[in-house]
């Protein structure tokens, strides 16, 4: 099936965040299915990208990672609190491809709503 070859179009994707896509975009046409892809491409962020900022979080400004992935509150939390005493900042060196999958999936929900409102 078209979704299948699409979803290889996506750099670096990882099996749990392929199957979660496949799954979301199972009743998408082909046109539309290219366009939540575009779409998608442009807004998630990699695991990599995640685990430099939080790297950053050590040297620069705690909280960066989460700033980056939209979670604002916690950003200026880690700020105040360099990284809630660094624990924080380390938990999420251990879990930035979590914390990246989370993002992704938000942005992939919201993508497929864009898309399906572009349709009608």
């Amino acid at each position: 099936m078209y979704n299948d070859h699409l979803m290889t179009t996506i750099p670096s994707i990882e099996a749990e965040e392929y199957a979660f896509l496949k799954e979301l975009t199972r009743d998408l046409d082909e046109k539309k299915l290219m366009l939540f892809i575009s779409i998608y491409n442009g807004k998630r962020k990699k695991a990599e990208v995640i685990l430099i900022c939080t790297l950053l979080g050590f040297v620069l400004a705690a909280g960066i990672h989460r700033f980056v992935v939209g979670q604002i509150g916690m950003g200026i939390l880690y700020l105040f609190t360099a990284g809630l005493c660094f624990i924080g900042t380390i938990m999420d060196l251990i879990n930035h491809k979590e914390i990246a999958n989370e993002y992704n999936r938000k942005v992939a929900t919201e993508t497929l709503t864009l898309v399906n409102m572009h349709g009608r």
